[in-house]
């Protein structure tokens, strides 16, 4: 796809810079021209910045929006909520679930998803006829919406553990586990990467998986140079019950597996000791924080500090969906920062808006997008400077603007691959909310 874009200010080198002219050939950046005259090029106005990565997605968890606030609780009870909404999806309103949701993202300038995929056979256990019909649903329905995705499918083996082992998984959870690792590495093997689409691998959490297991899922992200993501010390119970069984922390068990690399992310790792931040920089894994869902499910707050310090990248992701706001996602880890250590500034907007696209992308194995570059993809995303929210910005001060005060509703155009998906606030085939409510309400119309 060729085409020109001039935008009015755009992140360039590192800073925002005004009258960007941008030629596009294939898909991709060509040529950048700061101080240019539009011509006839397409225009922007606002300020553009490189297409978001959301690094960590459960799509079906979008449908328990609004369901999860009425009463008090834990993630525990949560969680069963959760189990309620998995126990309903089918291959065909999973992909229009699905689509609605990655919809919601790209109007929230978001190019590049990874989901997080863990509900792939039917409610008894039992195998589709395409035994990934459930993870082809979740690669069609981004097709549909014009994303890239990384399906980072999901061993899960058992339903918990503690002191005196692990446990069978039980109802819902059936439809989760492949009942073995090499089941699973037997069922990934048969998904194809695609220009559009990365297969990576995810270990469910070590309350899900056993070392052994953990090892073969490590072996096989190595052999194929595919990422490779864990939730990990989310709860401190889940801390508790791996010292009762294991006798050390989850992050150790995942080194011990041979999980930790450069490929490795760490979701959420919210409560880790100094060894456990030791570990993931020595090893140059990421953290993929997702502080809107750790504050909705009060998991607590991460060590984004320490990370910082030892050198550990961050990406964002939107996790449960209780909002799809990377902006949010951003100056949430900040601002949580700032009501941890009594101190502003630990987190500078531009390393936060590194964590949303450049860290992002790389966490979900897009080493060629995330920025503006000639030879990347070209991935856009432009927000107004004119809203309630961002007026008075000067082009100096955008970044700041974006991160600190701009909110998915300031999004105003997405090129993904240099495809114009989303225009003046509107995809250009989706009715996102009509979408979003209808396939909700059949999901859910009781809960």
């Amino acid at each position: 796809m060729n085409a020109q874009v001039w935008c009015a200010s755009a992140l360039v080198d590192g800073r925002p810079q005004r009258d960007v002219l941008i030629g596009i050939v294939d898909g991709r950046f060509a040529t950048i021209t700061a101080h240019a005259e539009p011509g006839t090029a397409t225009r922007l106005s606002g300020f553009t910045m490189p297409g978001l990565a959301n690094a960590h997605s459960h799509a079906f968890h979008r449908a328990l929006r609004s369901r999860t606030q009425a009463d008090r609780g834990t993630f525990w009870t949560w969680r069963d909520l959760m189990y309620r909404a998995a126990q309903r999806l089918e291959p065909d309103s999973y992909r229009r679930l699905a689509r609605a949701v990655f919809a919601e993202m790209a109007l929230a300038g978001v190019s590049c998803v990874g989901e997080f995929h863990y509900l792939h056979h039917r409610v008894d256990g039992g195998q589709y006829a395409d035994p990934n019909e459930m993870g082809l649903a979740l690669l069609a329905a981004a097709d549909d919406v014009g994303i890239r995705i990384t399906l980072l499918d999901t061993l899960y083996l058992y339903g918990g553990f503690g002191a005196d082992g692990y446990n069978e998984p039980f109802g819902t959870q059936q439809r989760f586990s492949d009942a073995t690792a090499s089941r699973w590495a037997d069922r990934v093997d048969r998904l194809a990467s695609g220009d559009t689409h990365r297969i990576g691998a995810a270990i469910h959490s070590v309350r899900a998986v056993d070392p052994r297991s953990m090892q073969l899922v490590a072996d096989w992200a190595a052999t194929h140079q595919a990422p490779l993501h864990a939730h990990v010390s989310e709860q401190i119970a889940e801390n508790a019950a791996c010292m009762a069984h294991h006798r050390s922390s989850p992050i150790a068990v995942l080194a011990a597996a041979g999980a930790l690399t450069d490929r490795f992310s760490a979701v959420h790792a919210t409560h880790l000791s100094g060894h456990d931040i030791e570990r993931l920089a020595a090893a140059a894994s990421t953290v993929v924080m997702c502080p809107t869902t750790e504050r909705d499910l009060g998991d607590g707050i991460g060590p984004t500090s320490r990370f910082a310090d030892a050198g550990i990248k961050m990406s964002l992701g939107s996790d449960s969906h209780a909002v799809i706001d990377l902006f949010e996602e951003a100056r949430a880890v900040e601002l949580d920062e700032r009501l941890r250590s009594n101190e502003r500034g630990v987190h500078a907007a531009s390393d936060l808006l590194d964590m949303a696209t450049f860290n992002g992308h790389r966490s979900l194995g897009w080493n060629d997008a995330g920025a503006i570059i000639v030879g990347n993809r070209a991935d856009l995303v432009t927000i107004r400077l004119d809203s309630v929210r961002t007026a008075g910005t000067t082009t100096k001060g955008a970044v700041e603007t974006a991160v600190f005060a701009g909110t998915a509703a300031d999004v105003t155009d997405v090129h993904v691959d240099g495809r114009h998906i989303v225009a003046e606030g509107r995809h250009s085939t989706v009715d996102v909310a009509g979408e979003l409510d209808a396939t909700i309400r059949e999901l859910m119309d009781d809960a």
